[in-house]
């Protein structure tokens, strides 16, 4: 009897809502299908980017999926990273890709590469999904909200086009997210707790980034010791359980990879700019191009946003912020802060940011215009009835206006992800036909022989190298090979050694901040070596003297 009293809305009705409103909202108008239809979107704007720009799917785009796939080839093959090569990643994006490496034994390595890349654009656009998911309780504007930033923002878009940490990073946030929140509350259930650590600690695995959620929830879970405990224990299993094999196996390599070289690139590190990384963390299309005051406005107008909304639901409803709320301010500061404080910064970073920003903005816009319910969570799709008529009309122009303005956003998005490719693209044809299949190809960037199936050797003593730049900051104690690096001579060791094996170099037009060249491996190269191919992008092919005759 006191429930359906207290689902009896102001005009007698039961279950919440008049059958007048009820009228008004289609039947299919659900939370739930929100998410669908968002969700449905953002996988069309990930997928027109890999086939509107040639040379997307089959191409080279990047250069840090080459070692990001490369090691789960070497992985699959029977080679040990941190080990018998360099990978300054932990092992999770390795151990996502093994399935797709595997795969490469009969599709070859460009497919296999392919195949990690479609894997990723859904990956991403999962993560999408979640985010709706995890505010569904919360009604159809804070799943407009929370879907559509993370589905629009630019530099999320963008990270999913290729094997690149950030989508699977965010995908196994939300994902612990979604299993340990019950609606705005920290769930009381030990499983669902163990498995949300699991999920957050295996996030840690792809990228150490996920340590500030993790430790975000856990202040959240302090107050009952013993479900921070299980929490704790979850994460803990999650993280260890993954990569206590390479430690084992290489602890020396696993260290000099993923804490000297880390730490020694950011004392030797150019920084990038403020203003740069603001463009990229604002997640607006063309952001790049805005000018100082536009970009300053706009990133003000975000937190003024969050602040005036949460201020103005906690002066409404006479509570703080629930748990979720805390979770995703919190989180979106720490990130945030993060990104701006070390000198090193890439366009990718940024969809780390993206959904904890939309939940950041979704979560008080929800809850300032719909308040809360006595009993703490029934789902609301508008506005109470039992509240002004301006406050209905009120939640109803705003979703209508979200929806125009995420319509705008998306097609914008969708017109700038059809701008020219500027990278190396498809590899040419006579790449294939110049080097043969096995022969041992060096290379400054492994996505090229990756992509051109002449990533595995037959030769034994080929050199294992996945990431060349990684692997002289590790022997380098952080250094490039534009700030001293050839200078070292274990980084001279590994790199002669390479070109003394190699059968074949593959030069990009980066191989000057990639390769530590010194007038030694510049003599080497001019007199073991003749240059037999040149593209019009600048890929250069080198053959050993002397190889076809022997």
């Amino acid at each position: 009897m006191s429930e359906t009293l207290a689902r009896t809305s102001a005009d007698g009705s039961q279950g919440g809502a008049p059958a007048a409103q009820r009228g008004r909202r289609p039947a299919w108008l659900t939370p739930v299908n929100v998410v669908i239809i968002v969700t449905a979107a953002a996988f069309a704007l990930r997928l027109h980017r890999q086939y509107a720009r040639a040379g997307f799917l089959f191409g080279v785009t990047e250069y840090d999926d080459g070692p990001y796939f490369g090691s789960a080839v070497r992985l699959v093959h029977g080679s040990m990273p941190y080990r018998q090569f360099v990978l300054v990643q932990p092992p999770g994006i390795t151990l996502l890709m093994s399935p797709a490496a595997l795969l490469s034994y009969w599709t070859g390595t460009a497919w296999g590469l392919a195949i990690g890349r479609i894997l990723t654009l859904l990956a991403g656009t999962a993560g999408v999904a979640l985010a709706g998911l995890l505010v569904r309780h919360r009604g159809l504007l804070a799943v407009l909200v929370a879907c559509g930033i993370t589905a629009v923002y630019a530099d999320a878009v963008g990270a999913a086009h290729t094997v690149l940490v950030e989508p699977w990073l965010v995908l196994f946030c939300l994902a612990g997210a979604l299993a340990v929140f019950d609606r705005d509350k920290i769930t009381t259930s030990t499983k669902r707790l163990a498995w949300g650590g699991v999920l957050f600690g295996f996030a840690g695995v792809v990228e150490a980034w996920a340590i500030v959620p993790v430790i975000v929830l856990a202040a959240l879970c302090l107050p009952h010791l013993k479900r921070a405990a299980i929490y704790a224990g979850g994460v803990a299993a999650g993280f260890l359980v993954p990569v206590l094999p390479f430690v084992i196996a290489a602890p020396r390599g696993f260290y000099h990879s993923l804490i000297t070289a880390q730490i020694g690139y950011r004392a030797h590190a150019v920084r990038v700019t403020f203003l740069s990384r603001l463009r990229d963390l604002t997640g607006f299309p063309y952001a790049m191009d805005w000018p100082k005051t536009t970009l300053l406005l706009a990133a003000l107008a975000l937190v003024v946003c969050v602040i005036v909304a949460q201020a103005g639901a906690m002066a409404i409803t006479h509570r703080p912020p629930p748990a979720l709320d805390w979770f995703a301010m919190a989180s979106t500061a720490l990130i945030v802060a993060m990104f701006l404080w070390p000198p090193q910064f890439h366009y990718h970073f940024a969809q780390f940011l993206a959904p904890f920003l939309a939940l950041s903005l979704a979560l008080p816009v929800s809850r300032l215009l719909y308040g809360a319910e006595p009993g703490e969570g029934v789902a609301v799709s508008w506005p109470r009835t039992s509240g002004p008529q301006a406050a209905r009309r009120l939640g109803m122009a705003i979703a209508g206006v979200t929806v125009v303005a995420l319509a705008v956003v998306t097609l914008i998005q969708f017109r700038y992800e059809s701008l020219p490719n500027p990278a190396l693209g498809q590899i040419p044809v006579a790449i294939n036909r110049l080097i043969p299949p096995g022969a041992c190809v060096l290379t400054d960037t492994v996505a090229v022989t990756l992509a051109a199936d002449r990533f595995e050797s037959d030769d034994p003593r080929c050199p294992q190298i996945v990431d060349g730049v990684g692997t002289t900051l590790a022997l380098s104690y952080g250094l490039k090979p534009r700030t001293g690096a050839g200078n070292v001579p274990a980084v001279n060791a590994v790199w002669n050694q390479a070109f003394g094996h190699a059968q074949y170099v593959l030069l990009t037009p980066s191989s000057d901040r990639r390769i530590p060249w010194t007038t030694d491996l510049d003599d080497y190269l001019a007199n073991h070596f003749t240059r037999i191919y040149k593209s019009h992008r600048g890929l250069i092919v080198y053959e050993r003297k002397g190889l076809r005759t022997s």
